[in-house]
C-alpha cells in the first residue's frame, strides 16, 4: 500500500507527499539533522492532518500531483481537511 500524505507545521505551512511507510516517512520529516531534507528541517515540526491509502504507487503519484497542482492552501482546507467533522486526521482508501 501506499499513502499520499499531508503534513502541517504549527505555522499552519502544509508539505504534501506520497510513501509506503507513512509512519517512517513522517519521523523522517521531523528529524533535525543535517540528514532530512532541507524544507521539512527548516519548517518543522510537523504533524498528519490527512492521509490517503493507495494500491499502486502510479495512484498515489497522481493524487499527489492533483492536490500540489491546487496551489492553496486554502482549497486543501476545503477541500480535504474541511470535508472531516470529527477529526483533523482524516484517512481514506482511493478507488484505483
Amino acid at each position: 500500500m501506499f499513502w499520499v500524505y499531508i503534513l502541517q507545521n504549527p505555522a499552519g505551512r502544509f508539505y504534501i507527499g506520497h510513501t509506503d511507510n507513512l509512519r517512517n516517512r513522517i519521523a523522517s520529516h521531523n528529524r533535525t539533522d543535517k540528514i532530512s531534507g532541507k524544507f521539512t528541517r527548516k519548517f518543522g515540526p510537523w504533524t498528519l492532518v490527512w492521509s490517503e491509502e493507495h494500491p499502486h504507487r502510479s495512484s498515489a503519484t497522481r493524487r499527489e500531483r492533483q492536490i500540489k497542482n491546487w496551489k492553496s492552501a486554502r482549497l486543501i482546507r476545503e477541500r480535504l481537511l474541511r470535508s472531516n467533522d470529527s477529526s483533523l486526521v482524516e484517512s481514506r482508501r482511493s478507488r484505483d
